[in-house]
């Protein structure tokens, strides 16, 4: 079935479609229908409530700006680069994997064991921290964060991290179809409307609780709780911490915080100061380990982090 909607829609828009970015913009008046609701959520409870905060019209239009700005240059670049790129290395997969009713399940999770190292590298390399640094430098928290994306992900090459599955055999509209998933998933656990969920449910799946300790910048938050949809990896990959609401509450933003409400220069200043890093590196290995290290200031959140653990184990 799915393949023949692949085919359907290939004969519309041609083999190079990007089927992420499809599903997303499909999905977006959902989106804004779902805000509206967290909205909703934030009148009821009065201007008294903490949750307040995270409604505040200039950042809600700053992130609704680099969302659309991301959906139609993703689907530019895609259409006619990235594309071409990723049926080239289908060429050399090793197997013919459909997506069914039977092997969704276990795509899904492959998919987001990709997803997890793809999000991993992404906070660890400083390379793709230059993209990915958009969607973490809101010091707010709502739904609409969840568009806050950069200009710059087909430049650092998200894409890179699936292409094992497509080398595996699964067709790339298949890939970058689960991978849609996975991101409208994410968009409603962007929220302080949520508090906790079953114990089950906060075990297993990423959740808003989980997913507010991934945005903060506390020293004990930084670079934990990568998960797409699940959280298994992180509890098996030692990456997972629960959220402290109470001794510990989130505090949303990055370490250099970068106030501003400028597209371009939310984009850009990362990028551009990763250059100049490189650029003042003393010879070639040096700059090299400035692209391929860990982003500014998490040697030392880490560190921090460490004297914390150590400090609640005396």
């Amino acid at each position: 079935m799915f393949n023949e909607m692949i085919a359907t829609v290939e004969a519309l828009w041609g083999p190079h479609i990007d089927w992420k970015q499809l599903v997303l913009m499909a999905a977006t008046p959902v989106f804004l229908i779902a805000f509206f609701g967290e909205y909703l959520i934030r009148q009821r409870r009065g201007a008294g409530h903490p949750m307040w905060r995270q409604f505040e019209l200039r950042e809600i239009l700053t992130n609704l700006g680099l969302g659309g700005s991301y959906q139609l240059l993703e689907f530019a670049i895609h259409f006619f680069v990235t594309g071409a790129i990723v049926l080239w290395i289908y060429q050399f997969r090793l197997f013919d994997i459909e997506l069914t009713a039977y092997t969704a399940l276990p795509l899904f999770l492959l998919m987001e064991f990709c997803y997890y190292w793809f999000h991993r590298g992404s906070h660890r390399i400083r390379w793709f921290w230059s993209a990915h640094v958009v969607h973490h430098s809101s010091e707010t928290m709502n739904m609409t964060t969840a568009m806050r994306q950069s200009l710059l992900y087909s430049i650092t090459g998200w894409w890179l991290f699936f292409m094992p599955m497509v080398l595996l055999g699964v067709h790339p509209a298949a890939v970058f179809f689960l991978y849609a998933l996975n991101l409208c998933y994410q968009f409603f656990i962007h929220t302080e409307a949520v508090d906790r969920l079953p114990k089950w449910c906060e075990w297993l799946m990423n959740t808003p609780s989980h997913h507010r300790v991934h945005h903060g910048r506390n020293p004990e938050y930084i670079d934990r709780n990568y998960g797409g949809v699940v959280i298994i990896f992180d509890r098996l990959f030692g990456t997972f911490v629960a959220e402290d609401r109470l001794n510990n509450p989130v505090d949303y933003g990055i370490v250099d915080q970068i106030r501003s409400h400028n597209i371009v220069t939310l984009n850009t200043h990362e990028f551009l100061a990763m250059w100049r890093s490189v650029a003042a590196a003393p010879g070639f290995t040096a700059g090299l380990k400035v692209l391929l290290g860990p982003p500014k200031n998490r040697a030392e959140a880490q560190e921090t982090r460490r004297g914390f653990t150590e400090t609640a184990g005396q």
